[in-house]
């Protein structure tokens, strides 16, 4: 597996020598809330949303005590858009009362938020704090599966801690941001770019 691991980190270099989060954030508020909001719908639609919504809403205290109906408003192109518009102002109301605003280095809090599971908590730690974690989202595990990093069926748990073991630790932030690229604009779902990728011959999928 060291020669295929090789392969495919230098594959992903060459891809994305830069690879960052594509949710648009300024303060580390913004990305818990774009992260969360980024669940089952496409980054790009979120910064659409998050463009008005934080523009609106410049402050954490604002978003605290904004009303509901127009949150909603706000989030509705994304779906499930009652309960998102939701978490946003009870994430809001949480990070004020016990954080003063500031979001902490604690998973374990991070996780107790709603709406914020391990993914979210992770994509958080690991641009905010540089915490090596790769956050297992729809294209991580499309793209695990077929490289073959892990099996169909594995849980999002079971990838993430099997991917950690086979890239580098002090990478693994870097390794997530350009798998996340990789499965996105790449190794997509329907129609994958296989004819022009260099690493079809360790692809499950391409080899089928």
């Amino acid at each position: 597996m060291t020669g295929s691991m090789n392969k495919i980190e230098d594959y992903l270099d060459e891809l994305f020598p830069n690879p960052k989060c594509e949710l648009n954030y300024n303060k580390d508020y913004e990305l818990v809330l774009a992260t969360m909001l980024s669940a089952q719908t496409t980054d790009k639609r979120v910064n659409m949303v998050t463009e008005v919504l934080f523009s609106k809403y410049p402050t954490l205290e604002d978003l605290s005590k904004a009303d509901l109906n127009d949150i909603i408003r706000i989030v509705r192109p994304i779906g499930t858009f009652n309960k998102k518009a939701n978490n946003v102002i009870e994430i809001a109301k949480r990070l004020v009362e016990d954080y003063d605003g500031v979001v902490p280095n604690n998973r374990e809090y991070l996780e107790s938020l709603p709406g914020v599971g391990r993914k979210t908590t992770n994509v958080v730690l690991s641009n905010l704090y540089n915490v090596p974690c790769i956050a297992v989202d729809t294209h991580v595990a499309r793209v695990s599966v077929r490289l073959g990093l892990a099996k169909d069926g594995d849980s999002p748990l079971t990838i993430e801690k099997k991917i950690s073991k086979k890239f580098k630790k002090a990478e693994l932030c870097r390794r997530h941001h350009q798998m996340v690229l990789f499965g996105r604009y790449h190794c997509m779902a329907r129609n994958p770019k296989c004819s022009e990728c260099k690493l079809k011959d360790i692809c499950k999928y391409h080899n089928k």
